[in-house]
């Protein structure tokens, strides 16, 4: 395409070269542990009446090879007074090869910054009532700690120890541990076999916080 002219035709050529390509991946990437990323585009199918009209570039092969395919989506703008600050971002799993898939989650992406982890909290807390809402302000432990979603996000970004305390909160509401912490030693068996050590699995974790946030 880079050496042709803008009006030559390529029919079928990117779905061609990727369905070859992903035949000699799957094999590298498995053998090598990596995590192979790809980043696409929404299309629209041309002459679609009924259904929905989207699809992605490159065929079917990477729909086919992909373990875990997610739909990322800006649904709406996040302002401070005028200015635009971020985006509210949905993100929807839809498929999975090593978990349950059509999990639903929405976290705020901040310009300069990146996913806003104040804004993650303010969801889960509201949602497993940890936080109180009534209007417009947010109030915790009986203390209003800001008028607007923005004001109480800034609130807990300027005050580290009330974020800490509010998410510890939030980890004990949903069964989740406090992060780094060391998992416990196996009790000794007494010759009774080898010892087993259980933990909650990742998907179980990821779904108690999409379920919270749904």
């Amino acid at each position: 395409e880079l050496d042709g002219e803008m009006g030559d035709s390529h029919m079928g050529l990117q779905a061609r070269l990727m369905s070859q390509a992903l035949r000699k991946l799957t094999g590298i990437v498995s053998k090598s542990h990596t995590c192979l990323i790809f980043i696409n585009q929404i299309r629209e199918k041309i002459g679609v009446m009924f259904g929905n009209p989207e699809t992605t570039t490159g065929g079917r092969a990477l729909k086919f090879y992909a373990s875990v395919r997610v739909d990322i989506r800006r649904i709406a703008a996040i302002k401070d007074g005028d200015q635009v600050i971020g985006s509210r971002t949905r993100v929807k799993v839809v498929k999975n090869k090593v978990a349950a898939p059509f999990r639903e989650a929405e976290f705020d992406i901040l310009y300069g910054e990146g996913i806003s982890k104040e804004g993650d909290l303010l969801d889960l807390a509201v949602a497993q009532n940890t936080l109180e809402k009534s209007g417009a302000w947010y109030s915790y432990k009986g203390e209003r700690i800001g008028q607007g979603r923005e004001n109480a996000r800034q609130f807990l970004k300027d005050n580290r120890d009330r974020y800490l305390q509010m998410e510890a909160e939030v980890r004990k509401a949903l069964g989740i541990g406090a992060p780094g912490a060391p998992e416990a030693a196996p009790a000794p068996n007494n010759g009774a076999g080898p010892a087993k050590v259980t933990s909650m699995p990742v998907a179980e974790v990821a779904g108690k916080a999409a379920g919270a946030k749904r």
